[in-house]
């Protein structure tokens, strides 16, 4: 029953995240076919696939409608998160009240969350009940290779738009902050004079609270290989449901000598101290996944009528997805529920370990097992692998649930004695600062690695597949030793080759309204503009890559922010060979200028700039912008920045036709992109920088149409996220795109998209 049960809910996840036509009408005629048949047993698993069906058919549905974007609306809702950034505060509303100022727009009462950025915002905390005026839109994010998906991450908190608090009207509190337990407990916490980090963990790791966490913690964390470590998981959890169990049959052992093991209190008070902490901690995604989790695994070990261990799996799993759905869409719940599944299959039948030295190889066995499945499936979510993070988790595994939790709890509940609470937090202060020192120090000799996309697939398979060949039961010791050789020997084979001689692979980064275009040879790699900073101060750039990276050139077409707002954190995080801009413009670091009939060559790969001239006195700063034209294998690149048409008249006679990509001037601008240069190039590939739902209309529907006249297949970053194509290789290949499905090429027409103005 567990496993039907599962089954439906998994089945209302895909049903209502991509509902096929016909929908309501097939649930209608499944609800009277179980009606006929009369069977009871079939109305839970069909309520269970409705519900979580409709469920998730209401979040859909409860999005900002395309008429209020950019519109005036008064929203009224509690402060859930309050996050201070260096321009700005980041809030979290859970919106109780919506309207929009103007008459005759569509209603927003259906939106429930919605995230927001204040500027020179009146102080707030969580907790608080704001009115406020805010502009919107739906949610959406960059799609680039190798960086957190924050669409993705939109979705699955279950914020139905972003947007931004208008100043006039200015915000009105309505009411105060009420702290909880939890909020009275952080406060508590502050006040104790305990090491930065030392503060931090604790708060993470006794209470839930990630968010007190900054960005080197996760970068620490993520290379390391021990995030796992810092959320409320099953593992903290279960520690303090074992500890209620330990104490409540130690006690019915007393008071009951001759009938203590038939006692049931004892296993009802864990799960009743398990339910307090995890709602302690906030009772987030993460805490009610682990609280379920533990809640089953005390009762598959109280063996009273209980189910057996993989009854109890899937069980935990569907109560998990019935209670919150969203939560099929974070990867902690795939990672928690393959770790338990592989410990299932690791022990089950096993005697348990005896003594300490049966207790140490019993978790020995335990991590060297998790280690390659555990390493594939965060590889399959976040393209990343830490080589360290087997070896560290020997270590971190045992000091974290041994030491460092329980020194933390037991400080809590010695809070009311300050002296013992004290020793308690100073013993974990030095623990954490050792075990962070070690995974710096374990970090800096095997550092966070990240795979060419083509390697992430094959390499999590051949990993995935050798944590199975060592747990699977009836397998010789050769046979696992061999299939592991084998499997590492693919998976070297598996390993891309690079780049070619000869050919040129060009990226367009999805930038929002900006430009930055990636260019790569075998040995040579530029950039052509460094994207956007916008007015909160954040710069696309900061997160495509990790520090460190080397860029031969970046040329930076002009000195607007759209195309050199980026430049600063290049020069400040990663080695740039030179940098390239117009002359009279100012892009804050030393540059060396472009000018016509300059050029270099890699690889087989010809680079030469076609404008701007010498003197550029007279021209204004659009077009001044260097103009790039890549040539390899009869196949061209041209990307102009944002010239306008007279000047585009005059490369015209410099460029060679025709270009198999040309990525549009000024984003698509009707002051770009004229008839003669597009009749003269006739680019079989045009790609719109632009962000989503821009203000001016970019790409404008002029362009567009002349473009499609043309027989240009047009590309759009808004709609399809980054894009990439190689050129050289042959007749050219179609644009890869991130946002599109590797089934459906194109839109309207063959391997074609048709656009109309965003």
């Amino acid at each position: 029953m567990a496993i039907i049960l599962a089954l439906a809910v998994l089945g209302g996840l895909g049903l209502g995240s991509r509902p096929p036509p016909g929908l309501l009408e097939g649930l209608g005629v499944l609800a009277l076919t179980v009606l006929a048949r009369g069977r009871s047993a079939g109305w839970l698993p069909l309520a269970a696939l409705v519900g979580v069906t409709v469920g998730l058919l209401l979040v859909r549905g409860a999005g900002l409608s395309e008429g209020l974007i950019r519109e005036d609306l008064s929203v009224e809702g509690r402060l859930v998160a309050v996050a201070e950034e260096a321009h700005l505060t980041r809030l979290t509303l859970e919106v109780t009240a919506c309207h929009p100022l103007a008459e005759g727009r569509p209603g927003c009462d259906r939106l429930r969350r919605v995230r927001l950025s204040a500027f020179e915002a009146p102080p707030m905390q969580s907790g608080e009940r704001w009115a406020l005026t805010v502009r919107l839109r739906p949610p959406a994010g960059f799609a680039n290779p190798h960086t957190f998906d924050y669409e993705a991450w939109l979705w699955r908190e279950g914020i139905q738009a972003t947007g931004y608090v208008r100043r006039e009207p200015p915000p009105r509190r309505l009411a105060d902050a009420i702290p909880g337990l939890r909020e009275r407990a952080l406060a508590h916490l502050e006040r104790r004079e305990l090491p930065p980090r030392a503060q931090r963990w604790l708060a993470a790791l006794t209470l839930g609270a990630g968010e007190q966490l900054t960005a080197e913690d996760w970068v620490l964390l993520n290379a390391s290989g021990t995030t796992h470590l810092m959320v409320i998981s099953g593992l903290h959890v279960g520690l303090v449901a074992s500890f209620a169990l330990l104490l409540g049959r130690g006690a019915a052992r007393l008071a009951t000598p001759g009938r203590w093991r038939l006692a049931v209190w004892p296993w009802w008070l864990a799960g009743a101290a398990a339910a307090g902490y995890a709602t302690l901690s906030g009772l987030e995604p993460p805490a009610l996944r682990a609280l379920v989790m533990a809640l089953v695994g005390l009762w598959v070990a109280s063996g009273r009528h209980a189910p057996g261990p993989w009854q109890g799996w899937w069980l935990a799993l569907a109560v998990v997805l019935l209670l919150d759905p969203l939560s099929a869409w974070r990867p902690g719940l795939w990672l928690s529920y393959l770790a338990v599944a592989l410990l299932i299959l690791a022990w089950q039948g096993r005697p348990r370990p005896r003594e300490a030295r049966g207790w140490l190889w019993a978790l020995v066995r335990t991590q060297l097992l998790l280690a390659p499945l555990m390493a594939a499936a965060v590889l399959l979510a976040f393209a990343r692998l830490a080589p360290a993070a087997p070896l560290v988790n020997l270590v971190a595994v045992p000091v974290v649930s041994s030491l460092l939790v329980p020194l933390g709890l037991l400080g809590w509940l010695l809070a009311p004695l300050p002296p013992l609470s004290t020793l308690c937090w100073w013993l974990f202060a030095r623990l954490a600062e050792a075990l962070a020192r070690g995974l710096e120090a374990a970090v800096e000799w095997l550092p966070l690695w990240l795979p060419e996309p083509a390697l992430v697939t094959p390499l999590a398979l051949c990993l995935g597949l050798v944590a199975l060949l060592w747990v699977l039961p009836g397998l010789t010791g050769a046979l696992r030793a061999a299939g592991s050789l084998a499997l590492a020997a693919v998976a070297m084979a598996l390993a891309p080759s690079g780049i070619p001689q000869g050919q040129l692979e060009v990226r367009v980064m999805d930038v929002g309204q900006g430009q930055l275009v990636e260019l790569r040879t075998a040995s040579y790699r530029g950039l052509y503009d460094a994207g956007p900073r916008f007015a909160s101060g954040f710069a696309p750039v900061g997160v495509l890559w990790p520090p460190g990276q080397r860029f031969d050139d970046v040329i930076v077409s002009h000195d607007d922010l759209d195309h050199a707002g980026g430049v600063a954190l290049l020069d400040e995080r990663h080695r740039v060979g030179r940098f390239l801009a117009p002359p009279g413009e100012t892009i804050g670091v030393p540059f060396t200028y472009c000018r016509a009939g300059e050029g270099w060559e890699r690889d087989g790969v010809r680079f030469r700039f076609l404008w701007p001239p010498a003197d550029t006195e007279t021209l204004s700063s659009n077009d001044r912008s260097c103009v790039l034209e890549a040539s390899v294998a009869g196949q061209r690149l041209l990307i102009t920045g944002d010239v306008g048409r007279r000047v585009e008249r005059a490369i015209l006679l410099e460029a060679e036709a025709p270009v198999t990509l040309l990525v549009a001037g000024h984003h698509g601008s009707h002051t770009s992109s004229g008839p003669q240069l597009v009749q003269w190039l006739t680019p079989r590939h045009v790609v719109y920088s632009a962000g989503r739902r821009n203000p001016f209309g970019h790409p404008h529907d002029e362009v567009v149409r002349r473009f499609r006249a043309a027989g240009s297949c047009q590309w759009s970053t808004a709609l399809d996220g980054a894009l990439t194509l190689r050129l050289g290789g042959g007749p050219d290949r179609l644009v890869e795109s991130l946002r599109r499905q590797p089934w459906r090429w194109g839109g309207v027409g063959a391997d074609c998209l048709a656009l109309e103005s965003l």
